[in-house]
């Protein structure tokens, strides 16, 4: 996530990741070249340093080892996957509610596992006439890719199965989080959202679409990432019911903004879009109310989490 901030006038950038197009430089440049950027106040090196122990710890879970044929493919896709910070909310949300850090490492990690197949799956070579798929580098073939990204998600699953540790009695918390991710993956979350864009791409040929279909869609994908990833790193770090829904809810807000960043076109309204965007932050501001004033300094280093909309 370090690479993923800038600093203007001393403070820090954050761009989102484009699913269509992870290589460009600027996800959020807008054909007329004028960016849209989100400031996001936070703690740099507390996030950086979240995000540096969900790498270390896939990486000691998916080595490249035998069988070669899946771990191999397994192990660059799950890295070729464009960062999402959802995988990192996660595990603030289990430090805010008074977790540990290891707690919360299997659930990022298999929740970026289920981002990653689903990037996968989504920018699999298609045909001309069908939506557009991002730069990533095609190593092993449609089929192959299409074969580890359906392995990747039970791979998660066991990943959190094998986290359970009874000294810490927290086999209930690992048996409802992988029902918070399987259901966020399924008809209703994740998989609504990518067939409505994709039906979306098909049917308007790349058009403008409405601020409406795009809040709908991101709604859909991002916020049900965003809103599990709260979701379960309170659960898992033995949060309240409260305290659960409040980083649900938070993580629906953010993730929405997030999805309507990466699919804002040149021709849609921005006017309506930056209010849209406002009130969402403010509905994430607000949830972050009755937690403890100096945990939240100390993870977003600020009194709420902001983002800022500008154009320049």
């Amino acid at each position: 996530m370090a690479k993923a901030f800038s600093h203007i006038n001393g403070n820090p950038m954050f761009y989102f990741p484009s699913r269509l197009n992870p290589n460009r430089p600027f996800p959020l440049l807008l054909s007329y070249n004028k960016p849209l950027k989100v400031t996001m106040s936070c703690n740099q090196s507390y996030w950086a340093s979240i995000n540096e122990d969900i790498e270390a710890h896939l990486k000691q879970a998916i080595p490249i080892r035998e069988p070669l044929s899946v771990l191999e493919p397994m192990h660059h896709l799950t890295f070729a996957a464009p960062r999402t910070t959802a995988s990192a909310l996660c595990v603030a949300a289990c430090e805010l509610v008074n977790g540990h850090r290891d707690q919360a490492l299997p659930v990022a990690s298999a929740i970026h596992l289920v981002y990653a197949a689903s990037f996968t799956h989504e920018c699999v070579p298609r045909s001309e006439t069908s939506r557009p798929t991002s730069k990533i580098q095609h190593v092993y073939g449609p089929g192959i890719e299409l074969q580890i990204g359906d392995a990747m998600i039970p791979f998660g699953m066991e990943l959190l199965a094998k986290s359970d540790n009874p000294a810490r009695n927290d086999s209930d918390r690992i048996l409802r989080v992988m029902v918070e991710i399987t259901r966020a993956i399924g008809s209703e979350g994740m998989i609504y959202g990518q067939y409505d864009e994709v039906e979306s791409y098909q049917s308007d040929n790349n058009k403008s679409r409405h601020i409406e279909e795009i809040e709908r869609v991101s709604e859909k994908y991002e916020g049900t990432l965003y809103a599990c990833a709260g979701a379960c790193g309170a659960i898992i770090g033995g949060g309240s019911e409260d305290e659960i829904e409040k980083l649900r809810k938070y993580g629906l807000h953010i993730g929405k903004i997030e999805g309507i960043m990466n699919r804002i076109g040149s021709n849609s309204d921005k006017d309506l879009m930056e209010k849209l965007v406002e009130e969402l932050r403010n509905l994430a501001n607000n949830e972050l109310r009755g937690f403890n004033e100096t945990k939240v300094k100390a993870i977003f280093n600020t009194q709420s989490s902001s983002f800022d909309l500008c154009k320049q």
